[in-house]
């Protein structure tokens, strides 16, 4: 019989169906659940759950989110759940203490906002959310880390307990998939005439239009660039609306035209990525390993990020790209009009970074060390005595 694994994830859970699909190929039962749309999960031939919870403080929506996956886990009653999200990564492990013949591991893709945040209301909530990770530690099975400093960052703080932790490098990308969505859609040459921008040279960021994300300091860069080179158009792809108080307006947008243009979501990121002269990313938020910038290198688009957690392990500094410091947009500028005026370092440092993502982060590694854990859990539990196996499987709702 095949080990049933349930995998639950936030919005952008869909970007994880190829690594749920390399796993149903080495034998694993999947089940899937989180808040995005559930259609890109049927046609992969997924059981999907749709759970709803804010990304936004909600303690309300937070206790009903809870229920829901308490409910779920004894509706399926997995052997196996996986779970990504700050959020969720405390939720899930609370919802599966009742069922003791359940394994939780967590996966820490990145601390966000609430550990990335000055703000009073991040530093305020930031004890809360450490003590409700260390009762969430209780019962799970296995951490998993993105990246060594936000290992480092959970033990200082002493979020991880007596449960077995390691760091995964990011979440892997499907190289060949990747590759032939960037095939499939339109060319360089059709992306330009579609934009409406001809030979201009093209600065691109794939993210969310957010203020964590350093859209604000990439306007400012915009602006610095346009002045040495006016023909530059800088593109913004992604989600702005759904964004709360963190989005940034579109009329701060609009004071960049004609140079910045904000293109919204867009099915076609391989193709603009292919199309663009400079990947530029400049988060401020401590990431977990971006995928974004995993698509960048693959593209082989020359890429300027920041020097926060999860960038640093894709990016060495005047090696494969650069690296500047959050928050500064006259060092991005420069980086920026370093890479678009020496074209041919700026090749090379695409092709570098190219290499390492295709060694280090493709997706067939990942979903190894991933099944790895995932089968010392169960052979783990297969050694128990089998008294104790019965009474594991005794577990009770208590949500």
């Amino acid at each position: 019989m095949r080990p049933h694994l349930l995998c639950i994830g936030g919005e952008d859970h869909f970007l994880r169906i190829p690594f749920l699909i390399a796993l149903r190929d080495k034998g694993f039962r999947i089940s899937a659940a989180g808040s995005c749309e559930p259609s890109a999960f049927a046609r992969a031939g997924f059981d999907y759950h749709l759970v709803n919870f804010a990304r936004f403080v909600n303690p309300l929506s937070d206790w009903g989110a809870l229920k829901a996956i308490s409910q779920l886990i004894a509706h399926l009653r997995p052997r196996l759940v996986q779970c990504f999200d700050t959020k969720l990564n405390v939720l899930v492990p609370l919802a599966a203490r009742g069922f003791r013949d359940v394994r939780v591991v967590s996966t820490i893709n990145g601390l966000g906002w609430l550990y990335s945040s000055y703000s009073p209301l991040a530093l305020g909530l930031r004890p809360i959310y450490r003590a409700l990770q260390r009762l969430a530690d209780r019962s799970t099975a296995t951490t998993v880390f993105q990246n060594r400093e936000d290992h480092a960052f959970f033990a200082h703080h002493r979020m991880v307990g007596k449960g077995p932790s390691l760091v995964i490098p990011g979440s892997g990308i499907d190289i060949a998939r990747f590759e032939k969505a960037a095939a499939k859609g339109p060319s360089p040459a059709e992306i330009r005439h579609g934009l409406g921008v001809g030979s201009s040279e093209l600065v691109i960021t794939v993210t969310r239009i957010t203020r964590q994300k350093g859209i604000p300091t990439l306007l400012k860069a915009a602006a610095l660039v346009h002045r040495h080179r006016p023909g530059v158009r800088f593109l913004l792809v992604g989600p702005r609306e759904n964004e709360g108080r963190m989005a940034v307006h579109q009329a701060e947008i609009d004071r960049y035209g004609p140079y910045v243009l904000a293109l919204g979501p867009r099915s076609d990121v391989p193709a603009l990525l292919q199309a663009a002269d400079v990947f530029a990313f400049p988060t401020e938020l401590r990431e977990g390993v971006p995928r974004v910038l995993l698509e960048a290198a693959i593209a082989g688009c020359p890429i300027v990020t920041t020097r926060m957690p999860g960038c640093t392990d894709v990016i060495r500094d005047g090696w494969n790209g650069f690296l500047v410091s959050p928050r500064a947009p006259q060092i991005l500028a420069e980086r920026i009009l370093d890479l678009l005026r020496d074209r041919e370092n700026a090749k090379a440092m695409g092709a570098r970074a190219a290499e390492f993502v295709r060694r280090e982060f493709n997706l067939g590694i990942t979903v190894a060390r991933y099944a790895a854990v995932y089968e010392q859990l169960l052979k783990r539990r297969s050694q128990l005595p089998a008294n104790d196996r019965r009474q594991l499987g005794q577990g009770s709702l208590q949500a």
